[in-house]
Parts: C-alpha cells; sequence; structure tokens
C-alpha cells in the first residue's frame, strides 16, 4: 500500500512540475534589478556590469534552460513553451554580450565577415546546440506553432533599435498580456515609429519580417492591416488611418541603431 501510495504522489508531483512548465524567477530578478526602463517602457538600458556582478545566478539560470528535453518542453502549452523561447533568447543574448563587454560598442561586433554573432552556437537547448537565431527563426517563427508577430517586440537584439528588454521575465500565463504591451510600448516610441507629414515612418523590423505580420493574426493579412491594429500607439489620425487602409499613405522605413543598448550609451 505505502508502494502504491509513494508511486501515486510522485506521479502527482510530475503533473505539478509539468503544469508549472519552467520557473524563470531568478531571471525575472536579474532584469527587475539590472534594467532600467525608460520613456513609461518605450525603451530601456541594460545595466551589463550588474549583470556581470550577477554572472553566477545568470550562469545557473542557464543551466535549467539548457537541462530542458525536449519532451518535457512538448508537453507544455503553447504559452508557457512560447515563454520559454523568448526568455531563453533574451538570457542568452545578454550571455553573448558579456563575453565581450565592456569592450563592446555593438553586438555586431561580435560577429565577422564569415559568421553573424546570431548564427553563433555557443549554447544547449532543447538537447541541441543552438544560435539565436536558430532559436528566434527555427523553434519559434519556423515552428509552425506561435504565428505570433509580437515576438518582435519581445526578443531583445542588445540593440538601441531593438524594441525594449522587459524588465520582467515572461511566463506563459501572462504572456499575451506581456506581448500586447510590449507591442504597444514599442510602436508608441516617436523614435522609432512616428507619423511625420504624408509619411508613415517605422523600425526596419516591419521590413525584415513583413510576412510575419500578413499570416492572419487577428485577421491582419497586409502589414497595414496590422498597423491599424495600433493605430492609436501609432498616432495615427482619422485621416493617416484612412490612407494606411487604402493603402495610399507612404511607408518608409527607419535606419536601426546598432549601438549596444547600455547604460553608457545614450538612448
Amino acid at each position: 500500500m505505502i508502494k502504491y501510495f509513494l508511486a501515486a504522489l510522485l506521479a502527482l508531483q510530475c503533473l505539478v512540475v509539468q503544469a508549472a512548465g519552467f520557473d524563470h524567477s531568478v531571471w525575472d530578478g536579474l532584469l527587475k534589478k539590472h534594467v532600467i526602463t525608460l520613456r513609461a517602457g518605450q525603451a530601456t538600458q541594460v545595466d551589463y556590469k550588474g549583470m556581470s556582478a550577477d554572472h553566477s545566478q545568470l550562469n545557473g539560470y542557464l543551466t535549467k534552460l539548457s537541462a530542458v528535453t525536449r519532451a518535457d518542453f512538448d508537453q507544455w502549452d503553447k504559452a508557457t513553451q512560447l515563454a520559454y523561447l523568448i526568455n531563453a533568447y533574451n538570457a542568452y543574448t545578454v550571455e553573448l554580450v558579456l563575453t565581450a563587454y565592456p569592450k563592446l560598442e555593438s553586438i555586431k561586433d561580435l560577429g565577422n565577415f564569415f559568421q553573424s554573432p546570431w548564427k553563433k552556437e555557443f549554447f544547449q537547448l532543447l538537447e541541441k546546440k543552438r544560435s539565436l537565431d536558430a532559436v528566434e527563426h527555427e523553434l519559434i517563427r519556423g515552428s509552425g506553432r506561435y504565428n505570433e508577430p509580437r515576438i518582435h517586440f519581445a526578443v531583445n537584439c542588445a540593440s538601441i533599435g531593438c524594441p525594449a528588454l522587459r524588465a520582467q521575465a515572461y511566463v506563459g500565463e501572462q504572456i499575451d498580456a506581456q506581448l500586447e504591451d510590449a507591442t504597444k510600448s514599442f510602436l508608441s516610441d516617436r523614435t522609432r515609429n512616428r507619423l511625420e507629414g504624408d509619411s508613415l515612418k517605422i523600425s526596419n523590423i516591419f521590413k525584415w519580417y513583413a510576412g510575419d505580420f500578413e499570416k492572419g493574426w487577428r485577421g491582419a493579412k497586409q502589414l497595414n492591416s496590422f498597423l491599424l491594429l495600433y493605430r492609436q500607439p501609432l498616432g495615427l489620425t482619422n485621416a493617416a488611418a484612412a490612407a494606411l487602409a487604402s493603402g495610399s499613405l507612404n511607408i518608409d522605413y527607419l535606419e536601426y541603431d546598432w549601438r549596444l543598448n547600455s547604460t553608457v550609451a545614450s538612448q
């Protein structure tokens, strides 16, 4: 009887672990401690010196990320999976920056003529050697599981031109609200998205990943229709919104600022 009771208890514990998904509290604590929020969340700066001082905590979190098996991952719901992948991307990006910080002006300096920094396979995730590109373009965008264009406002490339690194870990239970907040915050940032005369000037993100915004998310099958979902954060007038809907509003893409999103940089 005791043997069956212990077996049942173990099974229950396994179910609880599966339901809980993954514990991102360490990463959440590091973000709250070392990410500085600017302009009401439109942008953030990272205290990489502080992150470096807490490197042991970051390494512990990364080790736990790497220990997750593909079988365990596949048992989670999609929201929990997506939170795990976004956090992994952002945490490993910080880890990559720390390999050269403070002698680093841009994450692009970590690449070379033959290989971009995003293609470096420097960590283990879901039982395979991975690069940052593999996480974003294969596990998230290329998997066909998520159809979630708002991830482009959540994954952070350690640059001023990027959407802000959220000062909070993504979690499955809140991810829709978190992604919506990240999207609105980025689109309301007039340094990166603005109506200027008869043109809508927007981030190059919308040029690079235009197809992701045209896959029918919330009915948006064109970039214009996605942008219209967020006409208020973009600050569109009624006339501009009508022009965008008809396709007559000029869209220009702003130059991307690849300088490091460090506290020593100017935002």
